[in-house]
């Protein structure tokens, strides 16, 4: 059955509009975005319905999210499942989970993340809802239970960017200068105290800093080639930018020559690989040095601060973020089959001006 119409624009509604009708049944498709492309897009919707129709009327939300959810649990890691379960679970599932896809409404749908946001969640948050939904209706569209696009769906005006902390100077001196921590009513010399000062020196997330191992240390570099998670899944990193060369400072090879001392005998550089445990150790080191707690993760923020002497694409290189984040990133070059390349002389530059940057930062609180 073929449309007889065209997609008209709605000034009041901001939104392109067609009305079809088949076997007695009216529907309006939409689209928000702007020029022709709009257009098309909602006169594609409609033809969609009318030459294809809905594979299964009267389907809920619920019933086809329990299928994106077995699909996305088949398809990714346990890190990413399970958070994207919990907040269905906790956000989307009471605001619109009893709900026929056939009758949703942007009104309705946006109210997920209007109501996430009167919560006081935070704006990450939001936009892990974001992602969710967007790509949830995707699944239903191309299973052929709906052809509702959630295009006008945004995060909420007045989200605030989540400020990020780093260690203050006085606070990375003491880093650098103390290895003690209490233990069971004692100080002792804390086991994962190198692993502290190598991820503010290097910019490694908590995962890579666990899934390190010796024969990934060669010619004065690091060689990313793996992480391991939060539910100790090994992977190859957060993105295809995490599988990354770093070349060192001397300060971080300093670092790397005492752990030896401690580890050289195991596999793993730090010798943990459990990243809770290595939080919890981190929390008492911070409170028994009296040191203002960032999290683990909030190093890197500390390293790029301090790294802000370099180029910003050498920065984004060595924290392996991808060319469109918005990064003050660090030297470094991407690990293929040719990755036992010795460091040009670009990077040992580099290295040397990341040390001396280091040291005026620790400097400063004299």
């Amino acid at each position: 059955m073929k449309r007889t119409n065209t997609a008209k624009w709605i000034e009041s509604a901001g939104r392109w509009q067609i009305n079809v009708q088949k076997n007695g049944v009216r529907k309006t498709f939409t689209s928000a975005k702007p020029g022709r492309t709009g257009q098309r897009e909602a006169n594609k919707k409609a033809d969609d319905w009318l030459e294809k129709g809905l594979q299964t009327r009267g389907k809920t939300v619920e019933s086809a999210y329990a299928e994106y959810l077995e699909r996305a649990s088949k398809i990714s890691g346990q890190s990413n499942y399970r958070p994207k379960e919990s907040r269905w679970r906790i956000w989307i599932q009471p605001e619109i989970g009893h709900r026929r896809l056939e009758s949703l409404t942007q009104q309705q749908v946006q109210a997920v993340l209007d109501n996430a946001k009167a919560a006081g969640k935070s704006r990450k948050t939001l936009q892990n809802l974001y992602g969710d939904i967007t790509s949830f209706f995707r699944f239903a569209r191309n299973s052929g239970y709906t052809t509702f696009t959630p295009d006008a769906l945004h995060i909420p005006e007045g989200t605030p960017k989540p400020r990020k902390k780093i260690l203050q100077p006085d606070d990375l001196a003491i880093l650098m200068t103390s290895d003690k921590t209490m233990f069971r009513g004692k100080e002792i010399v804390d086991p994962y105290v190198n692993a502290y000062r190598f991820a503010v020196l290097t910019g490694l997330r908590p995962g890579e800093l666990l899934g390190l191992q010796w024969k990934d240390v060669k010619n004065g570099c690091i060689y990313l080639k793996r992480a391991i998670n939060v539910y100790g899944e090994h992977t190859t990193g957060k993105n295809d930018n995490a599988i990354r060369a770093i070349e060192l400072s001397d300060m971080a090879k300093s670092v790397l020559e005492e752990q030896r001392e401690v580890t050289n005998k195991e596999k793993s550089v730090f010798g943990v690989t459990d990243e809770h445990l290595l939080y919890k150790w981190w929390r008492k080191y911070c409170a028994h040095n009296n040191i203002r707690y960032v999290s683990l993760y909030e190093l890197r923020h500390t390293f790029v601060s301090i790294a802000n002497v370099l180029p910003e694409g050498q920065v984004k290189a060595l924290v392996g973020h991808s060319r469109n984040m918005d990064t003050f990133g660090v030297y470094g070059h991407s690990v293929n089959g040719q990755a036992e390349k010795i460091a040009s002389k670009a990077l040992l530059k580099a290295a040397s001006a990341l040390d001396a940057a280091f040291r005026s930062a620790l400097e400063s609180t004299h």
